[in-house]
Order: structure tokens, then C-alpha cells, then sequence
């Protein structure tokens, strides 16, 4: 006597949760958890605060969904909002960015390196980068986008998009003089 459960198309999940409909709301969070989980992971380093940046982002978007125009993809939409309830928790539990790390190999910036830049200067540098770079490197070292997302999102290559993240890379380290392969990764970025 179990019941099968329903599948909801996208339309159909963004009704019933503007309905406060608890089983399209229950399969909205079961759908796109394990991906907003993967990416609050990038910045969280315990399991905890990932989860708990994931449930308080949907919150958000329980609320919000009803502003939803379905323009864009829902989980696009339900990533960016993640991403902000993610910001929202690195900005009050730290008053500026509190390391970035070289490439990827988990290493932290030394003492005499980057300590004196606030997250407002590296944020003020990213906007300098031109548009398509810029983007690219906001899709892929602050909010976590693989280079399949990228390309498949801005309608370009894999390579492409490697090579607008080192470009945009290498300007960065140029303008903020920093050795290294730069990535971001903390308090609201």
C-alpha cells in the first residue's frame, strides 16, 4: 500500500510551492539538495554549516518562490539564492575575507600576502575583468559552476571557458600582485 512518489514537473514544483504545498515544497528540496549541498561544501568546511547554509537558503527560496518568472533554469535561480543565504553567513561570522586558496592544492596565502585586502578591493578587481571573463570566473571560483556548467550556460566550449578563467586568473594576480593560481573561496564571495 505505498504510494509512488509523484514527479513534479518544474512548473509544477514552483505552483505547489507559491501554494505552500508541503509535497511539491518536499520534492523541490529533494531534487536540488545534494547539488546546492555539493556547492556550499566548496566553502564550508564542515558538514554542519553546509548543511545548515543549504536548509536556510531554502527557506529562502520557500518564501520567495512565488517570484519566480521562469526565465533562466529553476535551479539556477535556487542556486543564486543558496549562494546569498551562503554570503549572508560568511559576512556575519567574518569581517573580511579570510584566505584564498592557490589553485587547488588547499594552500593557504602566507601571512605577508594577502592579508591586506578586504573582500570589497578583490570584489572591486573581479569587476574590472572583461564581461565574458568576469563571469567565468564568478560561475566557476565563487559559485562553484564545473566548466561543463559554464560552457553548456554561456553557450561556449570547455576550453573557452578554461581559458577565460586563466585569463582572468592571471589579470587578477597582475592587479592585486599576488603569486600564485588564484581561486576564491570565503566570507560572502
Amino acid at each position: 500500500m505505498f504510494q509512488k512518489k509523484r514527479t513534479y514537473t518544474e512548473e509544477e514544483l514552483v505552483s505547489g510551492c507559491a501554494a505552500n504545498d508541503r509535497r511539491a515544497q518536499e520534492a523541490l528540496y529533494r531534487r536540488f539538495f545534494p547539488e546546492m549541498l555539493r556547492m556550499c561544501r566548496k566553502y564550508a568546511r564542515d558538514e554542519d554549516i553546509a548543511i545548515e547554509m543549504v536548509n536556510n537558503g531554502f527557506l529562502r527560496v520557500f518564501k520567495k518562490i512565488h517570484l519566480f518568472e521562469h526565465r533562466g533554469s529553476l535551479e539556477g535561480w535556487i542556486r543564486r539564492l543558496v549562494y546569498h543565504c551562503m554570503a549572508d553567513y560568511y559576512r556575519r561570522h567574518a569581517k573580511y575575507l579570510h584566505f584564498l586558496i592557490l589553485d587547488d592544492h588547499d594552500q593557504s596565502v602566507p601571512a605577508n600576502g594577502l592579508d591586506h585586502f578586504f573582500e570589497e578591493d578583490i570584489l572591486k578587481a573581479v569587476r574590472t575583468l572583461p564581461p565574458i571573463s568576469q563571469e567565468v570566473f564568478k560561475l566557476y571560483a565563487i559559485e562553484g559552476y564545473s566548466h561543463a556548467e559554464i560552457a553548456d550556460t554561456l553557450k561556449m566550449s570547455e576550453g573557452t571557458s578554461k581559458w577565460h578563467l586563466s585569463t582572468a586568473r592571471q589579470k587578477l594576480r597582475d592587479m592585486l600582485e599576488i603569486d600564485g593560481d588564484l581561486k576564491l573561496v570565503s566570507s560572502g564571495l
